[in-house]
């Protein structure tokens, strides 16, 4: 790979007026040495970057970047304005300007310049110095480190930083590539080995046993990130870290950046006084930070100000004041806390079995919402144009508008389309909760693969955790640091992707085939009493945890049974007793705090409200607070009764093509009115457990006399629990 920036590069009299001009001059350079190619679209690019925050930075920096599909190979160029250019800082014009180009994708070359430019940048020293080169080969040189020839010297410190774009391409990589770039303000940590890709990417500050003791320095934890998790990612990071030193403070940073990211390990942050978050995007896994002093603000504030924000951390740990204990979100498609599965996978500590189930989770989470859109278009076709429109011709060749037929052959053929998404997304998103971003690929490939050899959603299942593990494999291989930029754009995908086609077309396709065609067999030949049992048994898991891993389980394989273009009569059967039984739980405990309010508090009446709505859109996690609250009577009751609803249904041959939509789907279900009785039956039987099982204590605290309409009038009404998917 050719030098980043070179003195063609470097422009010490930039003449622009705006921070447009100023990054078409620079990039007219790019485009002569023949790093980019199309100039429009890469100022277009550069624009875009732009308009979602400004670049300017403090002390008369610019920093212009984007990644981009016009360029060629990781670019830096500089231009030195004598007038200043405004790139929106706080404190006026800047007049030192680095134009930063990255191939799209080319997340690890990217964040290798961005990181070690943004330590250069915190070192006055530095940017003095570049303020005072007289030569663009001089400048050139001290941007990447090198000793210039001729005049303009390096000044001391600054030839040997361990910052410098091109001499530090492996130490920077160990943040970039990782995603994750650790900071700390403690002067006596080195390196771990063993870190991902070979590099160095973990936090390098290990607490002290026990709780803070006196004596020790003030320790803080902090988040960074912006919208592109590049730039202000690293200089945020940087600013923190070096506000730390000078304080006397010990800082340790986890940058999230725009390939992804590595936690901090559990001990530091439970070792940390304070945290602060500076970030302009949300805080992915936001709840291993609970219950300390907590500081909220934006990226741009700890570039700025940093050592007003350790001030503040300290000053809320002196007051005592700390955030609350991160409740469990609804632990439904998305898990707990808004995190999404792959946020929450693979922390240090878990056990392989934990992580597995993440992972797994990960890969359904994702492919729920197609099975959700897929399934009810298609009902909705057979619904409006009867079941014989899965013959109907393409409607590319035949679409009348004025036709009804015409309109469920266009919904049919919509939801099949996004039906075939379901064994990759669910192979991609596993693969993808293992390794991040660079998983993608092989998981998808692999995913299609599968549907290919017919191994169906077994298939997708093993490409995923193959996917994944060949990814983590590759990624723990130490190369050399000119290949960094092209790992996760070429390497990786081509590696992973040849590695997992080969396993799944000749090795391990047509076994798993195999057993997928034996499974559909067995589940078309259930009749009778089998049929019954598993209906109880899908109903007992669909409430045991009311949308976590089990109930997830239960409604991933009868998604798995629809998810073909003729499903099966006894596969519909599986979808119905399903839906039904994942309904009892949040009707149940709407029915109970209607009969019986007084056995609860007035914030569970509350809830009991708006689970008559979630309960009847098949929302399971309507029931979570009341199974929070008192696990040992609600849950067993929830499972008697679904067990009860889900048997039921499958005794009366209730059918259901689409995996979704609660009553609002009756008139697509088979035999809807034995349907709702099996539903009916469940509720009724749960509703009675709670109330004796409640009945046998004394009323719950806060419980009251009721109104009318069977509230507590003085109560307050708290916001229900929002939950994520049923």
């Amino acid at each position: 790979m050719s030098e980043m920036i070179t003195a063609d590069l470097v422009d010490l009299d930039l003449s622009a007026d705006s921070k447009e001009a100023a990054a078409r001059a620079l990039a007219e350079r790019m485009v002569a040495l023949g790093r980019v190619t199309d100039l429009d679209g890469f100022l277009a690019d550069v624009a875009a970057r732009e308009a979602q925050m400004p670049t300017g930075l403090d002390g008369g920096i610019g920093i212009p970047h984007c990644r981009s599909e016009h360029v060629t190979e990781p670019t830096l160029a500089f231009g030195r304005s004598a007038a200043g250019i405004d790139f929106g800082a706080a404190d006026g014009p800047a007049d030192l300007i680095f134009l930063i180009a990255a191939p799209a994708g080319a997340d690890d070359a990217h964040l290798t310049i961005l990181s070690s430019l943004a330590r250069q940048l915190m070192n006055a020293e530095f940017t003095d110095a570049l303020r005072a080169a007289a030569d663009a080969d001089a400048v050139a040189a001290l941007i990447r480190g090198e000793e210039p020839d001729g005049t303009g010297g390096v000044p001391e410190g600054i030839e040997d930083s361990e910052d410098s774009v091109d001499s530090v391409a492996v130490p920077a990589a160990a943040s970039a590539g990782a995603a994750t770039g650790i900071a700390t303000g403690s002067p006596d940590v080195g390196p771990e080995e063993g870190s991902q890709n070979g590099t160095d990417d973990g936090p390098r500050n290990g607490p002290d046993d026990g709780p803070a003791e006196r004596g020790r320095p003030f320790r803080v934890v902090a988040v960074t990130s912006c919208p592109t998790g590049i730039a202000h990612t690293y200089m945020a990071a940087e600013s923190l870290e070096k506000a730390g030193r000078e304080a006397g403070v010990e800082v340790v940073v986890e940058t999230q950046g725009s390939a992804g990211f590595t936690r901090l390990d559990p001990a530091v942050i439970e070792a940390a006084d304070g945290v602060i978050f500076a970030h302009d995007v949300p805080v992915r896994d936001k709840d291993r930070f609970a219950g300390k002093p907590t500081v909220d603000t934006g990226v741009k504030a700890a570039i700025n100000r940093p050592g007003e924000l350790l001030d503040e951390v300290r000053g809320k740990a002196a007051r005592g004041e700390v955030t609350a204990a991160g409740a469990a979100g609804a632990a439904g498609t998305d898990g707990a806390s808004g995190t999404t599965p792959v946020e929450r996978g693979g922390k240090p500590g878990e056990g392989y079995g934990t992580k597995l189930r993440v992972w797994l989770m990960s890969g359904v989470s994702y492919m729920v919402p197609f099975v959700a859109a897929g399934g009810l278009l298609i009902a909705l076709g057979f619904a409006i144009g009867g079941y014989e429109i899965n013959k109907a011709p393409s409607v590319m060749d035949h679409f009348v508008w004025s036709q009804a037929d015409s309109w469920a052959a266009l919904l049919f053929q919509v939801g099949g389309v996004a039906f075939a998404f379901l064994v990759p997304v669910l192979a991609g998103y596993i693969a993808y909760g293992m390794a991040d971003r660079p998983g993608l690929v092989p998981g998808f490939v692999g995913g299609s693969i599968a549907l290919t050899v017919n191994a169906g959603f077994l298939g997708g299942l093993a490409a995923g955790l193959i996917s994944g593990a060949v990814v983590m494999a590759i990624q723990r291989v130490r190369i050399p640091a000119a290949l960094r930029g092209i790992m996760p754009v070429v390497v990786i995908p081509l590696i992973s992707s040849a590695v997992v086609g080969f396993l799944m077309f000749v090795v391990i396709g047509k076994p798993i085939a195999s057993a997928q065609k034996a499974m559909t067999d067995w589940l078309s030949g259930l009749s009778g009493a089998n049929a019954v049992l598993l209906g109880a048994l899908l109903g007992l898991m669909m409430c045991f945890d009311l949308g976590g891993p089990v109930n997830k389980v239960a409604y991933a394989f009868a998604t798995a049974g629809i998810a073909v273009a003729d499903p099966s009569d006894s596969a519909m059967k599986i979808m119905a007793a399903v839906m039904a039984a994942g309904m009892v739980p949040p009707l149940a405990m709407a029915l109970a705090t209607t009969v019986r309010g007084k056995l609860f508090n007035s914030a569970e009446r509350e809830n009991g409200k708006a689970a008559w709505v979630l309960g009847a859109s098949f929302i399971s996690e309507g029931a979570i607070p009341f199974a929070a609250a008192d696990p040992l009577r609600v849950i067993p009751s929830s499972m008697v009764g679904g067990a009860l609803t889900g048997a039921l249904s499958m005794a009366f041959g209730a059918t259901l093509r689409a995996p979704h939509g609660g009553i609002f789907v009756v008139p697509l279900i088979g035999n809807p009115l034995l349907y709702l009785v099996a539903i009916a039956a469940g509720v009724c039987v749960t509703t009675a457990l709670v109330i004796v099982l409640k009945g046998l204590r004394k009323p719950a605290p806060g419980a009251v006399a009721q109104g009318p309409g069977g509230t507590d009038p003085s109560a307050p009404s708290p916001e229900a629990k929002q939950p994520v998917a049923a």
